[in-house]
């Protein structure tokens, strides 16, 4: 995981006053697969596929403004992240309801 991620996550559990929460590792455990694709028509760009447990699937992707600067490490890191944060609101949402109806 990036630092942006984790510090959001270390600075989300310093504040928490309650165990509902939606975590970083708990976004982790729903993916089941996770795939990269780099198209020939666009080799620096990088698209994450995240095939989640229950079938849902989200895609994140990353590319640098000047090709030049493309690493396939880093493109696949922030891909991923990309992918990753569109979970999160889905998950809270999920968690909103289950409080609202407690």
């Amino acid at each position: 995981m990036s630092s942006d991620l984790q510090s959001g996550e270390q600075l989300a559990a310093s504040v928490q006053k309650s165990a509902s929460r939606v975590t970083l590792a708990d976004l982790a455990a729903k993916v089941l697969k996770t795939e990269y694709i780099r198209p020939n028509s666009a080799p620096h760009l990088t698209i994450c596929v995240l095939i989640l447990k229950n079938g849902y699937s989200l895609v994140g992707k990353s590319a640098p403004a000047d090709p030049l600067n493309f690493d396939p490490e880093a493109g696949q890191r922030f891909a991923y992240e990309d992918a990753l944060r569109q979970l999160w609101p889905l998950e809270g949402y999920v968690l909103r309801e289950r409080l609202a109806t407690q």
